[in-house]
């Protein structure tokens, strides 16, 4: 069982940590059912195993994310994290590549009180 995460504001850095130690599980756990997440190349995507894939695929790459979080507006059980991050991951011929960008991603409150992305938009600006 995940631990329940009382602040929104904590996710970023959560997903950051649980993927930067490898961990599917653990950024997978900080997902609300039904979530989506458009990928880092523009793509769409829905459900446990697409995510699951996806999130493997950027630890498979050897992904080292850095999340610098801007702003979180917290409204009646959902929140809005603002979020600039750096993802250095292997590009296809084996170099290393450092997308960046801002990300707005929202979290919704779960009847136990706990905070879940719902959706994660980190669409790059480099």
């Amino acid at each position: 069982m995940s631990p329940v995460i009382t602040d929104p504001a904590n996710l970023p850095i959560l997903f950051q940590d649980a993927l930067n130690a490898g961990d599917v599980d653990g950024v997978l756990a900080l997902f609300a059912p039904g979530a989506g997440m458009r990928t880092v190349a523009g793509e769409h995507i829905t459900g446990a195993e697409a995510l699951r894939a996806e999130i493997g695929g950027t630890v498979a790459a050897r992904g080292r994310l850095t999340n610098v979080k801007r702003h979180t507006l917290i409204g009646a059980g959902t929140a809005l994290l603002v979020t600039d991050w750096t993802l250095e991951i292997d590009g296809p011929g084996g170099e290393r590549i450092a997308p960046t960008g801002t990300t707005a991603n929202i979290a919704r409150q779960d009847t136990d009180g706990g905070w879940r992305f719902t959706v994660l938009n980190p669409l790059g600006t480099a």
